[in-house]
């Protein structure tokens, strides 16, 4: 096979160790030879690396996408290396490459069929794109633990025979809120605990005045308390996750859009 780049590397990516291999002109087979190194992961040492592979002449460098691990290894190359193109390959394109040898090492294999153009790099986003999409996805993440927390909320209730949620919409409301507050506080009296109700729930108060009598107790309000504790600080979170979204999104608004 013709080859493009005459000076090249791939890198075998671990989550302790990535073994590099440089491929340049040389006495080997095809007067082409193989040079290998293993580095820590460190971030320091990936810079000294990526300063290595610059200073042997590589302008082309590879890996697999290998998730979290991969992505330390790619900066590091990009920020300290500047090659012409540091390529993230899908593991399945990689896979079903043919003529693999079973005694090449990973990322030897690699560093041959980048020098013959045989790999396509995957989307890698900018880092003011993957910023925003890991704080939209760790809010995603919040918002699930928050939907979570409510169910583990309502299966206390349940348990302690309040029926809330057969009446009202939802527990997490703020006439919900003020209810299960009361049943903490020691009042146990459906009647008293239904007049909390506001706004269009006033109109369910007969039917909330039999769902709130039950048989709560003082190991449930320790629940329902750690519980509305959780929430609070769930919805706390995800506040500063929108501030922090809005944040990020200005560069990316088109002029005149607020």
């Amino acid at each position: 096979m013709q080859v493009l780049y005459q000076r090249c590397a791939a890198i075998d990516v671990g989550k302790d160790e990535i073994a590099v291999a440089l491929r340049i002109p040389g006495d080997g087979p095809q007067g082409r030879m193989t040079i290998k190194r293993t580095y820590k992961t460190f971030y320091g040492v990936l810079k000294e690396a990526a300063r290595w592979l610059a200073g042997q002449g590589v302008t082309h460098v590879a890996m697999e996408a290998t998730g979290i691990y991969s992505m330390p290894v790619y900066h590091a190359m990009i920020e300290h290396g500047r090659f012409e193109q540091v390529l993230v390959c899908n593991p399945g394109h990689v896979k079903n490459v043919p003529g693999r040898k079973t005694d090449y090492a990973d990322a030897e294999w690699l560093a041959q069929l980048l020098e013959c153009g045989l790999l396509n790099a995957s989307f890698i986003p900018t880092a003011q794109v993957k910023a925003a999409r890991d704080v939209l996805r760790y809010r995603t993440k919040v918002v699930q633990q928050r939907t979570s927390e409510i169910q583990r909320l309502g299966a206390v209730l349940q348990d302690a025979g309040i029926k809330l949620d057969s009446v009202a919409s939802s527990i997490a409301t703020v006439s919900g809120r003020h209810m299960i507050e009361a049943l903490i506080d020691g009042e146990r009296r459906g009647a008293a605990l239904a007049e909390l109700a506001l706004g269009k729930m006033r109109a369910k108060i007969p039917d909330l005045s039999m769902a709130l009598e039950g048989r709560f107790d003082e190991h449930h309000a320790l629940m329902c308390r750690l519980h509305l504790e959780h929430l609070d600080l769930l919805n706390q979170m995800i506040a500063r996750l929108d501030v922090q979204v809005e944040e990020m999104m200005v560069p990316f608004r088109a002029p005149g859009n607020s």
